[in-house]
């Protein structure tokens, strides 16, 4: 996946039954940026979106910090993994 975090395929979106002032609000906020309402929106979407992201990335480093506290740097098991299923067959 490329850093910008999506693979190329974008999708369209459609919001119904939106509150005029609501699109009105976005408007006003896209024409002070000097940009499109759809520009704004994406804008919108993409901050949300990866500010969730970012949220879970702190999290899992946060868990992954307190793991290491307690138990230190574990080794790796990838070759105890890989022979035990070989014995097994």
């Amino acid at each position: 996946m490329p850093p910008w975090g999506h693979n190329g395929v974008m999708a369209d979106v459609k919001i119904r039954k939106l509150p005029d002032w609501v699109v009105a609000a976005y408007k006003v906020r896209a024409e002070h940026a000097g940009r499109s309402l759809e520009e704004e929106l994406r804008i919108l979407l993409v901050e949300g979106a990866s500010n969730s992201r970012k949220e879970l990335l702190r999290k899992i480093d946060a868990f992954r910090n307190r793991l290491r506290r307690k138990y230190g740097i574990l080794s790796d098991s990838t070759l105890g993994i890989r022979e035990d299923r070989e014995a097994r067959g």
